[in-house]
């Protein structure tokens, strides 16, 4: 149903983008970064954290790794990554095919300056064959997302 959930999301908001399935997984950076033929630092990995009771979505670089000392800074609190089953409850996505779009409820998205290198990134786009390319800018607006600097 998640990868559904994104087709709608972009006939609704995005139509021109296409969703690119592929017989493979890309459930990870290097599956991802093989199927697509992109550097792996071009995939735009969505991580699902926690902070007390906020749950927050961070989209980086493929290969950029939170900084706990800038994230603390940016969101007052040490950040809990969810486990697979919380992830799927909170976007609908299962783990390795988890994004910013088609979510079940308004969460607020965040992306990291990692991503500003590319004009295009690859995010997942609801399942863990599946993907987008997307220019960095309009990922950030279709998501509403807050550009953040929280990764290494």
């Amino acid at each position: 149903m998640s990868l559904e959930s994104v087709r709608a999301f972009f006939s609704a908001n995005a139509p021109d983008i296409d969703i690119i399935e592929t017989a493979e997984s890309s459930s990870t950076v290097a599956l991802a970064a093989e199927a697509h033929g992109v550097d792996p630092a071009q995939i735009a990995k969505t991580i699902c954290l926690r902070v007390g009771e906020r749950t927050l979505l961070v989209v980086t670089g493929g290969l950029a790794r939170i900084d706990n000392r800038k994230f603390k800074d940016a969101f007052g609190g040490k950040g809990r990554m969810l486990g697979a089953e919380e992830v799927v409850e909170v976007t609908s996505h299962p783990v390795g095919g988890v994004c910013p779009f088609g979510l079940p409820s308004a969460i607020p998205v965040y992306c990291d300056i990692s991503l500003k290198q590319f004009e295009e990134v690859v995010p997942a786009a609801g399942s863990t064959n599946s993907a987008v390319r997307i220019s960095t800018g309009r990922l950030a607006a279709l998501t509403g997302a807050t550009w953040v600097d929280v990764c290494q």
